[in-house]
């Protein structure tokens, strides 16, 4: 083997180590928080770190029952209409600024890229009050609108990126065959963004299913609480059950997880095409 043929097996070797500890540290964690849900109190201060003695699920259903399943529709509704809402706007701006000529175009995009600066924690209080003077507190619909709202211009600018370098030639061609911008926009650019679409709508998904801030002040009702909130009843300032906490957790992260396994191929190639321009 020459010099440069070992060096190549060395760097590999690092490279695969190196992935190996990169799963290791993403991986354990879950699989222990999913396995101290299947055991009891006593197992878990004994030996953390132990497998559980026997596979039960009471800790999964005392759980569910507990409040889970609730907490999870409302999670579920929020994440899927902010989702929806946020990438067909965004992508409906994007569009606009991107294939559409209109007027101030550039003070338009410096206007969307101004509210990538606003930290929702600096805009808490007023947003409060308003929304209760709009009678819009402690609604679905007040975390439907800042979901949305405060996401729209990170997700119009990631999905612009995209539209930038797609071919004009198509658009033109169906403005000669008489199509509208609308008509274009439905049929022929929705369909050619579609990586990207999917990148923005996971992004999305997951911003809104592990929100926290905006759903503990604007929230007080029990049946309208989300996940990252509803979990905090679990816990108690003397007796926690910690595995039924685990076992809650676990039921709040396998959505996400698995709706990531099934879109990984868009997402990735999304981001590579679109922010890679």
């Amino acid at each position: 083997m020459t010099r440069t043929g070992f060096l190549g097996a060395i760097g590999r070797v690092f490279v695969w180590a190196f992935l190996l500890a990169l799963v290791v540290v993403v991986a354990y964690p879950l699989l222990w928080m999913v396995l101290n849900g299947f055991k009891t109190n006593a197992e878990l201060f004994g030996n953390p770190f132990a497998l559980p003695l026997q596979l039960t699920w009471e800790n999964y259903a005392d759980a569910w029952n507990r409040g889970v399943s609730d907490y999870l529709t409302a999670s579920v509704l929020v994440t899927v209409t902010s989702t929806v809402a946020t990438v067909f706007i965004s992508a409906w701006a994007a569009y606009g600024l991107t294939r559409v000529r209109m007027p101030f175009g550039r003070t338009v995009s410096g206007i969307i890229l101004g509210g990538l600066m606003l930290a929702p924690a600096v805009a808490l209080v007023p947003l409060v009050r308003m929304f209760q003077a709009m009678g819009l507190y402690n609604t679905f619909w007040a975390l439907l609108i800042l979901y949305t709202a405060f996401r729209i211009p990170f997700t119009t600018f990631l999905i612009r990126a995209y539209m930038i370098d797609m071919p004009l030639s198509v658009d033109e061609a169906a403005k000669i065959d008489g199509a509208s911008n609308a008509q274009i926009f439905w049929r022929i650019t929705l369909p050619m963004c579609k990586p990207i679409l999917v990148s923005a709508a996971l992004l999305q998904a997951l911003f809104g299913w592990n929100e926290f801030v905006f759903a503990l002040a604007f929230i007080s009702d029990d049946s309208l609480k989300t996940l990252p909130v509803g979990l905090m009843s679990l816990q108690s300032r003397l007796t926690t059950d910690w595995p039924i906490v685990f076992a809650a957790l676990t039921i709040a992260a396998l959505p996400m997880i698995i709706l990531f396994l099934i879109g990984q191929r868009q997402f990735l190639r999304g981001l590579t095409e679109g922010v890679g321009k």
